[in-house]
């Protein structure tokens, strides 16, 4: 068997805005993940369902793996002839052990290749509002760890940095030594009202931020009580902060948004918003799989011209009818006498892709409200036609039948559901449900929850009914629109989590 390759990948400091676009590609690619504690969630959710996913995740003071073994993973998988991806936070080479990891794949001949990250020394000052270099301020930039290898004695040269004079100190991975950097720096004779700051868990939603100097930072990092991850940045730029800050200016600055969606289903919502500061995780916890044997839509389509409404209530469901339509080789003009309507805006740009108007699609997107519009529209003798997801309640198709209208529902797709590996559910986290479907995915994907702690917004009365079932607290978009649900997710984030 050929041997595999090992990319060292840097995630950035989580945002997975930041991650590079090489980065994502070759994750993407990947047939083993080996990652870290700091990577991301929003980046974690980017490796590929297919891929075998081992966490090598180390606290301060935990490690969960310990290095050699995680050396002789990478070797061991790659042997296998597997594409491995070892997912590392910030950037592989900056104290991140990256050669250490490759030194076992040289004496073995393992190809590799580094994507280097964007490291937290740099990205995580600038989410606070610091440049770690200004030209009035400093005239260097000095990166050190704060976290010694086990055994090591060596100590930190305070004396050498507190000599460079006007620069900038980043100290990585050394919050738990915070009281011993600042006296040190300050008994080598720097000034006691040098600024300094220390960040936590930067780019995220939790990134909280304390400013101060030397002498009182370590006294007011107990008093916000600072944790792990963090950095400590030290240096006159650190007095700009209140200046340059941008990132708690967001309207979901402090926001951490879960967006339920099927999978491989490009997300406006979490595009909005990301854009609007909230961290975004989207969780997968469907896929959708056309039915194969489909006699009923077989049937259908070969009396298509019966039909004088054909009705859509999802993306997928055009796609899949359009489809077969050609796999029958039924000509499109067939259609020549239907109307077509659609619940929402989605769902008609998908027909109009193929060439054809939506005849109606209701103000308010609903199923029932599309129902209602057809059933005021529909002469006693037009056929309708409706596509629904197979053994799914449909909005669309229960209205429809209470009506006179004569109509047939016919199940085109299956809904898979996933189990979810990575995501958890914090008490704090608002999570968005377009749709009842996304609702009963996130039950089934969130095993042994519970969901009396979820904070729950949702898209119509058929979501908040699902998602009450399960005894969420909900907030009910007052339209039937994605900019109508982001409008109540800030009215949250508005009101705080004491809310």
């Amino acid at each position: 068997m050929m041997a595999g390759k090992v990319w060292l990948v840097g995630a950035g400091p989580s945002d997975p805005g930041l991650l590079t676009i090489k980065g994502k590609d070759v994750l993407e690619q990947a047939e083993v993940v080996v990652y870290d504690q700091l990577v991301g969630q929003g980046i974690l959710q980017m490796i590929p369902k297919s891929a075998k996913k081992i966490n090598v995740g180390k606290y301060s003071g935990n490690h969960t793996v310990v290095q050699e073994r995680i050396n002789e993973i990478l070797l061991e998988e790659a042997l296998e002839g597997k594409k491995v991806v070892r997912l590392k936070g910030g950037d592989p080479f900056l104290f991140g052990r990256g050669g250490e990891e490759l030194e076992l794949l040289c004496e073995h001949g393992v190809p590799y290749e580094i994507v280097p990250g964007i490291t937290s020394a740099i990205s995580v000052p600038a989410y606070a509002g610091i440049p770690v270099t200004h030209r009035d301020f400093t005239s260097s930039l000095h990166i050190i760890t704060g976290h010694r290898k086990k055994g090591c004695q060596e100590s930190i040269d305070y004396k050498s940095l507190a000599a460079l004079g006007e620069t900038t100190l980043v100290f990585l991975m050394g919050v738990a030594a915070l009281p011993d950097i600042c006296r040190g720096l300050i008994e080598a004779g720097m000034a006691e009202t040098t600024p300094a700051a220390i960040l936590e868990r930067g780019t995220t939603a939790k990134q909280r931020n304390v400013i101060a100097t030397i002498a009182t930072l370590p006294e007011e990092a107990i008093k916000k009580n600072i944790g792990t991850p963090g950095i400590i940045v030290v240096g006159k730029v650190c007095s700009l902060s209140q200046t340059f800050a941008w990132a708690e200016k967001r309207l979901l600055s402090g926001a951490r948004v879960v967006v339920t969606r099927p999978k491989d289903k490009v997300s406006s919502l979490a595009a909005k918003l990301y854009n609007l500061g909230a961290e975004v995780v989207m969780l997968s916890g469907t896929s959708v799989k056309p039915i194969l044997d489909n006699t009923q839509l077989t049937e259908v389509l070969n009396t298509i011209k019966d039909y004088k409404w054909i009705l859509f209530g999802s993306e997928v469901a055009v796609d899949i009818f359009f489809d077969r339509l050609f796999q029958q080789q039924i000509d499109i003009r067939s259609l020549w006498n239907c109307h077509f309507g659609a619940v929402g805006p989605a769902t008609s740009k998908a027909i109009e892709k193929r060439g054809i108007r939506v005849t109606y699609m209701p103000e308010k997107y609903y199923g029932t409200e599309l129902g209602k519009g057809i059933a005021a529209m529909a002469q006693p003798e037009d056929k309708v036609l409706v596509l629904i997801p197979n053994e799914t309640d449909s909005e669309l198709a229960n209205y429809l039948s209470t009506t006179n209208v004569p109509m047939k529902a016919v199940p085109v797709y299956d809904i898979i559901y996933e189990e979810n590996e990575q995501v958890y559910i914090e008490e704090t986290d608002i999570v968005t449900f377009t749709s009842a479907s996304t609702v009963r995915s996130f039950v089934k994907t969130m095993k042994d929850m519970d969901f009396h702690k979820v904070q729950a917004v949702c898209i119509g009365e058929l979501t908040a009914k699902e998602a009450a079932l399960h005894g969420m607290k909900i907030t009910v978009a007052k339209e039937a629109a994605i900019d109508s649900l982001i409008e109540r997710v800030i009215e949250i984030n508005m009101r705080g989590p004491c809310h």
